[in-house]
């Protein structure tokens, strides 16, 4: 009796195959779930830069028209393209029935003042040419005086001409202030020769 009672025990006891034992689910450690407190800064970032707005330019058009012209010779171009015009309409002036045409007549009285009025376009439009540009708008000018009513009555080949000519000799600012620095240190280099020439002068034999 006392071993049947044993085993019934046992039997009560043993856990069955393939069952996890009480020991070790309570033993085994429960994974938390990983706050999201950890990854929620960096996705909070990436929407404050990507919300960053782009730089306001708060300079009116003035200005800026003011800034777009510095950077460019942009008198020059002008006074080249007016000559041109002025050109182009000389060669169409008409006293009641008379009509005003000195120098050789043709295509070219057409063709000179058009490449005056392009070559100051390309002048403002391609500073980093403006040297190429302003000499050729020279030779037109000048030519002008042959080719087209004595060069506008002489005042398109004027403005053509001082175009060329502050067309070639316009700088970048960037130049200008180099070029400032050089005369600057030629002088000071210049009056510190002069001092010591005149110390060496005033010393006695």
């Amino acid at each position: 009796m006392l071993l049947s009672r044993q085993g019934t025990r046992h039997a009560m006891v043993e856990p069955e195959v393939g069952m996890p034992e009480d020991s070790e689910t309570a033993a085994e450690p429960e994974t938390a779930a990983e706050p999201e407190a950890a990854w929620e800064p960096e996705f909070a970032a990436e929407d404050e830069t990507a919300v960053e707005p782009a730089p306001s330019d708060d300079r009116s058009a003035r200005e800026r028209f003011r800034a777009w012209r510095r950077e460019r010779p942009f008198t020059g171009g002008l006074l080249t393209a007016l000559g041109g015009i002025e050109m182009f309409f000389s060669g169409q002036l008409d006293i009641g029935r008379i009509h005003v045409q000195l120098g050789i007549e043709g295509l070219q009285a057409t063709i000179i003042p058009i490449l005056l009025v392009l070559l100051g376009i390309l002048i403002v439009a391609m500073p980093a040419h403006r040297i190429f540009y302003g000499v050729i708008a020279l030779a037109i000018a000048v030519y002008s005086l042959v080719g087209v009513n004595l060069g506008g009555f002489f005042i398109g080949m004027l403005l053509s001409t001082v175009g060329g000519v502050l067309s070639v000799a316009w700088m970048p600012l960037g130049q200008r202030g180099e070029r400032r620095l050089r005369g600057r240190r030629r002088r000071r280099a210049a009056l510190a020769a002069d001092d010591s020439a005149d110390d060496a002068a005033e010393e006695p034999a």
